[in-house]
C-alpha cells in the first residue's frame, strides 16, 4: 500500500518546463572571434585527359615552374599535357585555429578543364588578405559529379569542375583573431532594439550587482559587456556561461514570398486588419486549327490551308472570405486553402492586402 501511494505522489509532481527562448550563442557573435578567408592558386594532376587544353596558357606555365623547382627544365611551349588543370583553392580559417589543425578546402577549375574527377591537388600555399601564408593544401579531389560520354552522346551529373578535399589543408600559422579581454562586444546577427534590450537585461540579471551592471546596449546590433571582477582571470569561463544564457529573441512581422516556386513563409506575429476578400480567376483560351482543302484529282484547283480560330473565355465564380479584427495571416491562408485557392492565388491576395494597407507586416518577394 505504501508503494502504491509513493507512485501516485511521483506521478503528481510537476514536470519542469523547458527553458523558453534561444541560447545567446545562437543570437550573437563575439567581436574579433571570426573566420578568415584564405585563397590559393594550384594545380590538379592525374586527370584522365580532361585537364586544360592548349588555349589555357597559365596552366602550362605553372607546370613548368613546378618542374623547374624539382630540377626539370622544360619550355612551356614544348609540352602538351592534358592531365593537369589550374585551380583556385578556397577555405575559411576558423578563429584560434592552432598550427597543425586540419580544415576542409574547396577546389574550382579556372581554365577549360571539363572534369576534376580523380585528380590530386599538388601542395598549394593558402594566403589571407594580408598576403601571408596561413595554411598549405594538398590531397585527392572529390567532385560529387561525373561526365560519361561515348559515340557523340554525353551525360553530366552535378558539377564536375569543382570539388572538395576533406581535411585537405594544414594550418601553418595562428589565425589573426583577437582574444577576449576585460571588455567584450556582442554583435547581434540580426539587428533589433528589442532583442538587444532583452540580452542586456538577461546579462545584468545573471552577472550584475546593485553597484554595477556589466552589460550595456550601444545600438540595435551591439551590446558591450564588462567582465565581472570574479571572472577577471577566467574570461573563457565567463564567455561559456554567457553563451548559455537563454534569451527570447524578437522578430519583426514578415512574409517572404517566392513567386518562382509558389512558396510562402511567414512568422507567428503577422496580423491583418479587418478586411473582406473577393477573389476569382478569369481564363482565356485561344486555339487555332489548320484545315487543309484538297482539290479533286486532275482538277485545276490548288491545295490551300485555312486556319480556324476559336476563342473561349471562362470565369470562375468569385470566392468570398471575411476576416475579423485580430485575425492572423495563418488563419487567412487556412481559409483560402479551404475554398480551393492555389499558392499563386494566395500570393496575389497577400500582395493586394499589402497594397490596401491591411497587412500589418513586411512583404518581401524573392
Amino acid at each position: 500500500m505504501r508503494l502504491r501511494l509513493s507512485l501516485c505522489l511521483l506521478a503528481l509532481l510537476p514536470v519542469p518546463a523547458a527553458p523558453l527562448g534561444t541560447r545567446l550563442k545562437d543570437l550573437v557573435s563575439i567581436e574579433g572571434v571570426r573566420d578568415n578567408q584564405l585563397v590559393g592558386y594550384g594545380l590538379v594532376v592525374g586527370l584522365n585527359g580532361t585537364g586544360d587544353k592548349r588555349q589555357t596558357v597559365f596552366s602550362a606555365q605553372s607546370l613548368t615552374n613546378l618542374l623547374a623547382r624539382m630540377g626539370v627544365a622544360v619550355s612551356p611551349t614544348a609540352i602538351l599535357v592534358r592531365n593537369t588543370a589550374a585551380v583556385l583553392v578556397l577555405t575559411n580559417l576558423p578563429p584560434f585555429a592552432q598550427p597543425g589543425t586540419r580544415i576542409d578546402i574547396t577546389v574550382a577549375a579556372i581554365g577549360d578543364s571539363t572534369n576534376l574527377q580523380g585528380g590530386v591537388l599538388v601542395l598549394t600555399p593558402l594566403k589571407g588578405p594580408d598576403g601571408q601564408v596561413y595554411a598549405a593544401a594538398q590531397g585527392s579531389v572529390i567532385t560529387g559529379g561525373f561526365v560519361a560520354a561515348k559515340g557523340g552522346s554525353s551525360q553530366t551529373v552535378n558539377h564536375p569542375t569543382a570539388g572538395r578535399v576533406p581535411n585537405g589543408a594544414i594550418v601553418e600559422k595562428l589565425a589573426p583573431s583577437i582574444a577576449p579581454a576585460e571588455h567584450i562586444k556582442l554583435q547581434l546577427r540580426q539587428a533589433d532594439f528589442t532583442t538587444a534590450t532583452r540580452i542586456t537585461s538577461a546579462i545584468n540579471l545573471k552577472f550584475g550587482t546593485d553597484k554595477a551592471q556589466p552589460a550595456h546596449a550601444e545600438n540595435s546590433a551591439l551590446v558591450s559587456v564588462d567582465t565581472p571582477p570574479t571572472y577577471k582571470t577566467k574570461t573563457i569561463e565567463f564567455l561559456g556561461e554567457l553563451e548559455s544564457l537563454m534569451v527570447e529573441a524578437d522578430r519583426p512581422a514578415k512574409i517572404v514570398i517566392n513567386e518562382r516556386t509558389g512558396t510562402i513563409v511567414m512568422g507567428k506575429n503577422v496580423r491583418i486588419s479587418p478586411v473582406a476578400i473577393l477573389h476569382g480567376t478569369l481564363t482565356v483560351e485561344v486555339q487555332t486549327s489548320l484545315n487543309v482543302s484538297q482539290p479533286a484529282p486532275l482538277s485545276t484547283g490548288q491545295t490551300t490551308v485555312t486556319p480556324q480560330t476559336n476563342v473561349a473565355a471562362k470565369e470562375e465564380k468569385a470566392r468570398n472570405v471575411v476576416r475579423k479584427e485580430g485575425a492572423s495571416v495563418e488563419e487567412l491562408v487556412r481559409a483560402l486553402t479551404a475554398i480551393g485557392s492555389t499558392p499563386r492565388d494566395i500570393i496575389a491576395i497577400l500582395q493586394n492586402l499589402k497594397a490596401a494597407g491591411a497587412l500589418e507586416a513586411e512583404l518581401e518577394v524573392i
